[in-house]
């Protein structure tokens, strides 16, 4: 498969994966990126998402956060969601972000005693 298959693909099946939690749309203006021009924009528990979706074997994770940070602009929580052949997917955050989304949900009474289960439960 080739690379950009292999992507849109990828965010395609992220997407697919992220509609049963929230709400997520996808970019559909291939090659456009850069600011506020996410690969999935991704509304979660009253949280937006910009959403990184690396679909690779070998991932610069530093330079996909960075990216995430930059395109974000200050106006959603950026992230990476990747994964290799095989593998599960993956998030990567700023731990600040994922804190403040545990509090946020464990002051809601989402999340259960002292913020230990649910989706964003570290483990």
């Amino acid at each position: 498969m080739n690379v950009k298959r292999k992507g849109n693909t990828g965010e395609r099946e992220l997407r697919q994966i992220l509609d049963r939690y929230g709400e997520a749309i996808r970019n559909d203006q291939r090659y456009i990126g850069g600011l506020l021009n996410p690969d999935i924009a991704f509304s979660f528990k009253g949280k937006a998402y910009h959403v990184e979706c690396k679909r690779t074997e070998r991932l610069d994770l530093h330079g996909a956060i960075r990216q995430a940070e930059h395109d974000a602009a200050g106006q959603s929580i950026p992230c990476v969601i990747h994964r290799r052949n095989r593998e599960p997917w993956y998030i990567t955050l700023r731990l600040s972000d994922f804190l403040e989304v545990d509090t946020d949900a464990t002051e809601a009474g989402e999340m259960g005693t002292a913020g230990t289960g649910g989706i964003l439960s570290a483990v």
